[in-house]
């Protein structure tokens, strides 16, 4: 998880040196106050009457003061939002052969398709399963959800988990509107969520486990169709199942790939939804100008990718492919031995032919990563294989198959915008240096200081509410809950070597770049340590401007 909060690390280390500096020349009484006791006031003379409130507020406005003097110098060290960012070391100069996913990888989507897919499915519930149809009232809300949450299906509940499976208070909504924390410990008898309840591995909610986690891109109007009809339920006083309601969502979502609705949507209007990545063929060109080998793999259909990679690459756009592989149907792709290649013509024809190889220029559908193996030699860590889904994508490849991985991320580079800012800086170096003065002053145990420490909490409370609104007003941000990181930035950190927001972030690099996971600190090593070390730096914006 080294990299994976990199953006805010540089309000962090200046709010950790301000609550450092806070006590001034004061230091070592502080060190004697923490192993002896609180005895006085630090730096109060013996016999004094300690003014315990009057103290605790002057060193309140000393470490104000001194977060203050540290935005400016963090101000200039900002960080790239088109850098790449490692959670393991990789060498590209070990990197052989490159693979893409196509959906949200190769090719990106404007928001209007969200608002296809989930008026799409919000008429199949209504045409097909017999939803009442007031819900038509309800349009999709791009704001509203991000990737990485849970949903309870049993509860009808949607919320944000982190790494240590804590959700988020605050993050918790039924329908449109939040449930009350106390309610939330209530349900879940605190706010833990036990293993056996969270998701199975790909994130689904089977074999018992009653949570499902939304990671894929397109499961952002589901999520929000969810929340809709759910909403419409209880404002109307409505009986009704919750795990139907989940199962007749996830049909309609699915019935919209499945039917092709969507494919023919964007095909008939392709500017419409196709976002034009012109640096996509530039990365392609690229890497094939290096001798580099590369395929697909996804799981949409042979004439939906062919239209899209010659409207963003060009109808030579086979021509850079060695392998191209649709309808995959990943993750089973990767796991399954039985299902053989099958390839088709030029007319989308599926063709009976046994397949020995797998020829550049051809597209061939279904079969199975052990059959792609063995026909084409690609094994190991020569590969690197690049997807935007955590689960579907990566996971099996870096656990089984030792390729390595990158995650397309498109959230990232707007996370960072925000985690440029003054505004953000400012809060979030204030934030950290108000934790550490909790932390230092919470020695003293009277009842003077302990209101003014009770005044310090509801600020921080309220600061860590500020925070999460900086990126989305009901869950925050994709990476992290108050502290920790979210579920979903544990499993990217697991099954991605690295990780950015477009592939176009691979043309700031060299093929031979070495990506070096940055070294933070761990709980019980010394923080000023990685301030020190100016070999492990940061991708940082001003940097960029310069090249």
């Amino acid at each position: 998880m080294a990299a994976a909060a990199a953006a805010a690390a540089a309000a962090r280390g200046a709010g950790a040196r301000a609550a450092a500096a806070l006590l001034g020349g004061c230091r070592s009484a502080a060190r004697g106050q923490l192993r002896a006791g609180p005895s006085r006031p630090l730096c109060t003379a013996p016999g004094t009457a300690p003014d315990m409130k009057g103290y605790l507020w002057e060193r309140y406005r000393e470490a104000k003061r001194n977060t203050e003097d540290l935005v400016p110098s963090i101000m200039n060290n900002l960080l790239n939002p088109d850098a790449i960012f490692s959670n393991n070391e990789m060498s590209l100069s070990d990197i052989e052969i490159y693979g893409f996913d196509y959906d949200y990888t190769l090719v990106f989507y404007s928001k209007q398709l969200h608002t296809l897919i989930f008026n799409a499915a919000r008429d199949l519930l209504i045409n097909e399963h017999r939803y009442p149809v007031e819900i038509k009232k309800y349009e999709y809300d791009p704001n509203f959800a991000i990737r990485g949450l849970h949903y309870d299906v049993q509860r009808a509940v949607l919320m944000k988990i982190d790494a240590f499976h804590y959700i988020q208070l605050g993050t918790v909504y039924r329908g449109l509107s939040v449930v009350p924390d106390e309610e939330v410990i209530e349900m879940y008898e605190g706010s833990h969520v036990p293993l056996e309840q969270m998701s199975d591995f790909y994130g689904k909610s089977s074999h018992g486990n009653t949570m499902k986690q939304f990671m894929d891109i397109f499961s952002l109007p589901e999520m929000s169709l969810l929340s809709c009809v759910n909403e419409y339920f209880l404002k109307n006083n409505v009986d009704y199942e919750p795990v139907h309601l989940y199962k007749d969502v996830k049909d309609s979502i699915r019935d919209v790939h499945i039917k092709g609705i969507m494919y023919s949507a964007i095909e008939a209007d392709i500017e419409k939804y196709i976002c034009y990545a012109e640096q996509t063929r530039a990365v392609l060109a690229k890497l094939a100008d290096h001798g580099k080998k590369m395929f697909l793999i996804t799981n949409s259909p042979s004439s939906f990718v062919d239209k899209g990679m010659k409207y963003i690459v060009g109808k030579d756009w086979r021509d850079l492919f060695d392998v191209v592989i649709v309808q995959a149907e990943k993750p089973n792709f990767f796991n399954d031995k039985r299902r053989p290649f099958r390839k088709v013509n030029e007319k989308g024809a599926l063709l009976w032919d046994k397949i020995h190889k797998l020829q550049k220029g051809q597209i061939y559908k279904q079969g199975n990563l052990y059959e792609f193996l063995k026909l084409t030699g690609w094994r190991g860590s020569k590969v690197l294989y690049f997807g935007d889904h955590i689960y579907s994508d990566l996971a099996d490849l870096t656990l089984k198959h030792g390729w390595r991985t990158g995650a397309i991320i498109p959230e990232l580079r707007s996370e960072l915008r925000i985690m440029n800012t003054e505004q953000y800086i400012q809060t979030m170096t204030w934030l950290q240096t108000l934790t550490g003065l909790l932390e230092q002053m919470q020695v003293h145990r009277d009842a003077e200081s302990q209101l003014v420490l009770q005044e310090w909490k509801k600020e921080r409370k309220e600061m860590r509410e500020m925070t999460k609104n900086f990126f989305n007003t009901q869950f925050g941000s994709l990476f992290r809950t108050d502290q920790n990181p979210t579920y979903f930035l544990r499993r990217l950190s697991r099954f991605a070597d690295i990780y950015m927001a477009s592939l176009s972030c691979l043309l700031n690099y060299d093929v031979s770049h070495t990506f070096y996971p940055r070294r933070t600190p761990l709980q019980h090593e010394l923080p000023a340590w990685s301030d020190r070390a100016s070999t492990f730096r940061l991708p940082l914006l001003q940097e960029a401007h310069a090249k």
